[in-house]
């Protein structure tokens, strides 16, 4: 069946406004967006949809380049009933996939868990940490996460364990078009006043060295195996380097900025211009970690 054809209890909207919803702030409209009522009625969505119809997942579009185009099929975004947080036990937390950094963060904090705090740094939701294995300062998803649970392509409820996702650097091995509705995560017994003493750390060290208050998405290439991509993109004399309204961040230079009406291709292209810059200047090939979607 077609998106309109199938009934929902959730929120369902054609040729939808993407780019207030991602951190760049451009970019084109999705076909349809909805945002599930719950579990059920997104495997029941996705149990009934045209097997042909695209579908992607958006968190908080922090690491996310949407193209001006837009987003052909169905953009998932789960709302705040997919963002509660839980304490299992002493040690473990259960977080729906639409769970802020900062929540789970937070949350862990005050029932004395500790592990998670890198959590606080990183501008998304579970869902997208568990997709690309979210990191920061020497953490990664990878390591506190026991299991998720996804809603398949097909509709189909499934529980996946650390293992089975595959996970390796920014990367698991979470299927097309499955959408991460919870995660169990798994810390250590801690006093909360060292955890907040490492949340304040690692936040004051975000702020020094990171333009946070600026429309970007994070963390624009992948680290080189024994380097780092701002390094590289430094040497090359990339910093403060424009295209249109697009720049490349003089404050941290493994960051893009839009300085105020860039559009999702001045964006992307700036990043490829980076990158042959980079190749030519010392032979390295920088990867790109923002992910790119959409038409253009």
């Amino acid at each position: 069946m077609k998106p309109d054809e199938i009934s929902v209890r959730g929120k369902l909207k054609a040729d939808a406004p993407l780019a207030k919803l991602v951190w760049f702030k451009s970019g084109g409209h999705a076909d349809w967006l909805f945002e599930p009522a719950d579990v059920d009625d997104l495997t029941a969505f996705l149990s009934q949809l045209d097997d042909d119809v695209p579908v992607m997942g958006l968190g908080l579009g922090s690491n996310l380049i949407i193209r001006d185009g837009g987003v052909e099929g169905v953009v998932v975004k789960l709302p705040k009933a997919f963002a509660q947080v839980e304490q299992v036990d002493e040690v473990t937390l259960k977080a729906g996939g639409g769970a802020h950094g900062v929540l789970i963060s937070s949350t862990a904090r005050d029932a004395g868990i500790g592990g998670m705090e890198f959590l606080r740094s990183i501008p998304g939701t579970l869902g997208g940490f568990v997709r690309m294995n979210g990191g920061a300062y020497g953490r990664e998803t990878c390591e506190i996460l026991t299991e998720a649970q996804i809603v398949r392509r097909d509709g189909t409820l499934e529980t996946w364990s650390n293992d089975q996702l595959g996970y390796s650097y920014r990367h698991s091995d979470l299927p097309e078009g499955a959408i991460v509705v919870s995660a169990t995560l798994q810390g250590h017994p801690e006093k909360p006043e060292v955890i907040q003493a490492e949340m304040d750390r690692i936040q004051e060290s975000r702020e020094a060295s990171q333009p946070v208050r600026t429309k970007t998405g994070g963390s624009t290439f992948k680290n080189p195996e024994g380097g780092s991509a701002w390094k590289f993109v430094d040497e090359a004399g990339c910093r403060g380097l424009r295209k249109g309204g697009a720049q490349v961040s003089e404050k941290h230079t493994n960051f893009l900025i839009n300085t105020g009406d860039a559009t999702s291709a001045d964006i992307e292209d700036l990043g490829d211009e980076v990158r042959e810059r980079v190749k030519k200047h010392s032979g390295q090939e920088l990867e790109w970690e923002i992910k790119r979607v959409g038409r253009r």
